[in-house]
């Protein structure tokens, strides 16, 4: 089968390879991949100063497709069904024709979506799916500061954050960017110095991205007993006082925890990749693909790499076709 890998740090070492089409075991599908979609997490693997050997390894953590067969434990899906889901980041991932995947954290893909539109949506979804509902908990009527509200996970957290019931203020500094979260439904946008055009307190607020440069204000802002929830980790030591003071609480968020740690709610990603595909069919949501190449192999995922890391990216870019 046709795949994408890479055996060092660099972007063009990204190569088309042949491998040995898998077989399905267990609980695990066999998906034909129709497309793709890149996220951060791509580029930092690819990254990892711990990848020293020179193996190709897929990367990819975003996809819809075809199931083409099931393993002997499989219960929750059948050849031929249509799916969209992130994976695990422990496993090989999508940047190939053929890809196996636990059917817990798979989804059914929306009806009213093509492929490629349905693998923009999986991992952000899922991620800001579990930083409002599994560990902020939010409640209706609430205010949410969502930083970095352009990207993928803020594309469709502004989204979520709504139907939620919460007053979604969000942050984007270049007017693309502000009107593509205005478009989202953001309630207000705000620029690089959110603290001061805020100026009052704020019950929640969901880092997508810098927690170290955002920390001071993050601190002040935070209201007495709020929720703070980070998808980014900090570089350096972060003062806790400020926060401490309010008795405000810090989650982290990692959509992989469940997978590769195989905890015994990993079927909760299935359940919600399903109902967010039925927000989408009934209009509630709407998609965040902004750009599409295809087809799927190296020269692409190369200019796709290199484009989430000049920091430019708005919504979510897809790969299609093989």
């Amino acid at each position: 089968m046709k795949a994408v890998a890479h055996t060092t740090r660099d972007i063009a070492s990204l190569a088309d390879i042949e491998l040995p089409k898998p077989s399905p075991a267990g609980r695990d599908l066999l998906v034909k991949v129709e497309a793709i979609s890149v996220n951060p997490v791509d580029t930092k693997r690819r990254m990892d100063p711990a990848k020293t050997d020179t193996n190709p390894r897929v990367l990819g953590w975003d996809a819809a497709g075809t199931v083409a067969a099931v393993g002997d434990k499989v219960g929750l899906f059948s050849e031929g069904d249509e799916v969209y889901y992130a994976g695990d980041v422990t496993r090989p991932g999508c940047n190939s024709e053929f890809q196996l995947v636990d059917e817990r954290i798979v989804g059914r893909k929306p009806k009213s979506l093509d492929f490629a539109q349905a693998a923009a949506i999986p991992l952000t979804a899922i991620t800001a799916w579990e930083a409002y509902f599994d560990r902020l908990k939010v409640e209706s009527g609430k205010t949410l500061l969502i930083i970095g509200g352009a990207g993928g996970v803020g594309s469709i957290g502004i989204q979520l954050a709504k139907g939620a019931g919460l007053k979604v203020i969000a942050t984007a500094s270049r007017p693309e960017s502000v009107a593509w979260v205005r478009e989202m439904g953001a309630d207000q946008v705000v620029g690089r110095d959110f603290k001061a055009e805020i100026g009052k307190p704020v019950d929640y607020i969901a880092v997508y991205n810098d927690i170290d440069g955002h920390w001071a204000a993050i601190g002040e802002l935070i209201a007495p007993q709020g929720g703070i929830v980070s998808i980014v980790g900090n570089l350096k030591p972060l003062a806790m006082d400020a926060v401490r003071a309010k008795s405000a609480s810090l989650h982290w968020e990692l959509m992989f925890t469940r997978s590769r740690f195989k905890t015994p709610d990993m079927i909760e990603q299935h359940r919600l990749l399903n109902q967010v595909a039925g927000q989408l069919d009934a209009g509630q949501l709407k998609g965040t693909l902004r750009e599409t190449l295809s087809p799927i192999n190296a020269a692409n995922l190369q200019d796709a790499h290199a484009k989430l890391e000049s920091g430019t990216m708005i919504g979510k870019l897809v790969l299609k076709g093989w």
